[in-house]
């Protein structure tokens, strides 16, 4: 796992976004580096960024959708597959209309690292590919809400029209199963269990039971044992 904290400067572009969202044109525009190739079209499909044989594909949710255009890239090319987590972000209230600013406060809630399960749950086996390598946004976003009455009653009828990017604050890098293990405490007790580990990780079992499901299938762990209802893990060898 590779870590780098070093902040880009934004270089203008002619990027065409058509319907593109503003958090996907500005992780864009922080990635591309000139002589990159944008939006051009590679074995049928159309990819963000290609950099000399690379290409670098940015997904801000659903990784499930490109399932089937990774793996069809995959087979000829080296792929780096960018997916942002929003770490620190600030709620923006507006009009209907989205002209006028009604409200603005920062969010309680801090995403995590591994809050990538979550998405990667979708696509494991992909970790396994010699040409597969996932790389981590940790980004500070401002999500733009619309007081539409479309909504849930949980945002009191306010609808989420965009998010937009305040600043990369770190990226994560995973090349290989191996890069992995850093999610498990290194004095975790073997086997495990997904309440005990999710006990040490502070998380809801519901999340962590994402987390051993995508690290089963890329063979970080393995499955050892059934104690009652709970399953048994421990790391592979």
């Amino acid at each position: 796992m590779k870590e780098s904290s070093q902040l880009k400067k934004s270089k203008p572009c002619g990027i065409g976004v058509r319907n593109e969202k503003s958090l996907h044109a500005a992780l864009k525009r922080w990635y591309m580096q000139p002589g990159d190739q944008l939006e051009a079209r590679v074995d049928g499909y159309i990819v963000d960024i290609v950099r000399g044989e690379q290409l670098i594909e940015i997904q801000t949710r659903n990784l499930a959708a490109l399932k089937r255009k990774l793996r069809a890239l995959l087979e000829h090319h080296p792929l780096r597959l960018v997916y942002p987590i929003a770490q620190e972000k600030w709620i923006v209230r507006k009009t209907a209309s989205g002209k006028e600013i009604l409200a603005r406060r920062k969010s309680p809630h801090r995403g995590q690292l591994r809050d990538l399960f979550g998405e990667l749950v979708s696509i494991p086996d992909l970790i396994l590919h010699p040409n597969f390598v996932l790389e981590i946004a940790l980004i500070q976003e401002e999500e733009i809400r619309h007081a539409d009455g479309r909504g849930s009653w949980r945002r009191r009828g306010h609808s989420i029209h965009d998010h937009k990017l305040l600043q990369v604050l770190e990226t994560v890098t995973f090349e290989t199963k191996q890069d992995f293990l850093s999610f498990l405490p290194g004095d975790l007790e073997q086997p495990f269990s997904n309440q005990s580990l999710a006990t040490r990780l502070g998380d809801s079992i519901y999340a962590t039971r994402r987390m051993t499901y995508c690290l089963r299938k890329m063979g970080v762990i393995r499955l050892v044992a059934k104690n009652r209802n709970q399953l048994l893990f421990q790391i592979a060898g």
